[in-house]
């Protein structure tokens, strides 16, 4: 009797040892923040890089094709979670899935970081292992994140919060230390720095990240689902290394002359059929999976909520393109005779939603004890409207950039001010959604669906972005105003959308939780 007490004891503490969060939150909480801090010390880079002149160390494109790539990059990024999640639900399981890649993104890094030296294919060849070690890594760390909480823990939300948190806590000091490393010494070592960055996160993991959560299953009396595979499917492990052997081939091909990519068409390309593609994956999944009512019925809600976001996506994610570009371009950047790095903007979005997340995380927690939290498709079109607003804001910027040349930094901190308060209330609000809300058999690939609709957002964004150029201002506004149009109308068919979402969860089998008829 008393050993079942001390236990229970035990799992209490340990249930509430991360500010007020189970403990193993702790330490994926910064396996997280050195992985986006390797992410993000890369990205800004990446579009100056790009359109720098070979003179001065880079690789002289055109601003549309640099764009293009950056689009390209990161929408890859998320749509190979997709496959990441299929291979760690059929194959890897969600641990082993998170190790390998961080394995494959730290070779990515060496190889970006190589490109200096040797030659611009080791530029492209990282890339591309970033892209497939993320598509494994980002989907399962999130998944990982939702088993320490049961379904109707009212912490689930405040706890996806401090976990984003860690996430920009990465992404707030990485673009400082690259930029000035960038424009000091190089950019090998600005690209360099990242590989540090996952190297670190993947020690984290494997040392202190897995001895905790088993620790923490155990005291749970729960086997370790985070750990195997949901199906064992014999033909998982054929299906991915001839998916890497077609990659290898289009690599070689392109290496030695045979094709010749667009990024600009493969870009465009890409986003209609990736549009397709979600609309044909959620159709699978809901008429050819035999999944039960209630589930489709979540699924149904799970699209909604990714279309929203993907449009959310194609506004926020200009920030490595247009909004890199414009403050270089057309922000004044001397500061008591101090010339801020172009890269150090990136870090403003981080370091809002260092400070907020906190507040944002307190605030969702006390309105539940209350019954008084915003629905989740409240806070998403709270999300879209707070974006809208920050459009508006560059518009007018922009305005004032045509009449009088550069304008103040603080234009730019105003939109990234507003649109870090846009996604405080769609981002991790949607991670808490999509592990709440997809069925166990396939929570991999609903993972990978939702960042797939980051992959739209970011393909967008870099298509819009290679607009912005040095002697092309004058359209800006109007480009502006339209993300503006765009965002709004998607404000209104989401606030239409809400009573049909809610009479939909209403006709949902009693197997559905209670606290999802709230959204």
């Amino acid at each position: 009797m008393f050993k079942g007490f001390e236990m229970k004891h035990e799992l209490e503490q340990c249930d509430t040892a991360f500010f007020g969060h189970p403990k193993p939150l702790k330490t994926l909480f910064f396996t997280e923040l050195w992985e986006r801090f390797s992410y993000y010390g890369i990205r800004p880079l990446l579009v100056l890089y790009m359109v720098a002149m070979v003179n001065d160390g880079g690789l002289g494109l055109d601003r549309p094709t640099a764009a293009a790539i950056v689009g390209l990059f990161a929408g890859s990024m998320y749509l190979m979670t997709v496959l990441g999640g299929w291979i760690a639900d059929n194959w890897l399981g969600q641990a082993r899935s998170v190790w390998y890649g961080s394995l494959i993104i730290a070779l990515g890094h060496l190889s970006i970081a190589l490109t200096p030296i040797f030659d611009q294919f080791f530029f492209y060849f990282g890339l591309v292992l970033i892209v497939l070690g993320s598509g494994l890594f980002k989907t399962c760390i999130s998944v990982i994140v939702g088993t320490l909480y049961k379904a109707q823990d009212s912490r689930r939300d405040a706890g996806f919060s401090i976990f984003y948190m860690g996430i920009n806590m990465g992404s707030f000091i990485a673009p400082l230390i690259t930029g000035i490393l960038a424009r000091d010494h190089g950019w090998h070592l600005g690209f360099g720095i990242g590989g540090l960055g996952m190297l670190i996160a993947l020690l984290i993991f494997r040392a202190l990240a897995i001895p905790q959560l088993q620790s923490f299953n155990q005291l749970r009396q729960q086997t370790d689902n985070w750990n195997k595979p949901v199906v064992e499917n014999r033909n998982a492990p054929k299906i991915a290394f001839s998916f890497l052997l077609s990659v290898a081939v289009v690599i070689a091909l392109t290496f030695f002359g045979v094709i010749h990519i667009n990024p600009v068409a493969v870009a465009t390309y890409l986003t209609v059929g990736i549009g397709f593609g979600i609309i044909a994956y959620f159709a699978y999944l809901l008429f050819f999976l035999n999944l039960e009512q209630h589930d489709k019925f979540k699924i149904i809600i799970c699209f909604v909520l990714l279309a929203a976001s993907a449009l959310f996506w194609s506004a926020f994610e200009q920030k490595p393109t247009t909004f890199t570009l414009f403050a270089q371009d057309y922000t004044d950047r001397i500061v008591f005779g101090f010339e801020i790095p172009t890269v150090w903007f990136e870090s403003i979005n981080a370091l809002f939603i260092i400070i907020f997340a906190p507040v944002a995380a307190w605030l969702w927690a006390r309105l539940g004890k209350s019954n008084k939290d915003p629905s989740y498709i409240s806070k998403f079109i709270i999300a879209l409207l707070f974006a809208a607003g920050g459009f508006l804001v560059m518009s007018f910027a922009s305005r004032f950039a045509i009449a009088g040349g550069l304008v103040s930094p603080f234009w730019l901190v105003g939109t990234l001010f507003l649109l870090t308060i846009g996604e405080l209330c769609l981002s991790p609000i949607g991670l808490s959604t999509m592990t709440k809300l997809a069925p166990d058999v396939i929570r991999g690939q609903i993972m990978g669906l939702w960042f797939t609709g980051t992959a739209l957002g970011n393909l967008i964004a870099g298509l819009i972005g290679g607009h912005v150029s040095a002697d092309g201002i004058n359209h800006l506004p109007t480009l502006f105003m339209r993300c503006v149009l765009a965002l709004v109308i998607g404000a209104i068919v989401l606030f239409l959308l809400k009573k049909p979402i809610n009479r939909l969860m209403n006709k949902s089998t009693s197997k559905v939780q209670p606290e999802l008829e709230t959204i």
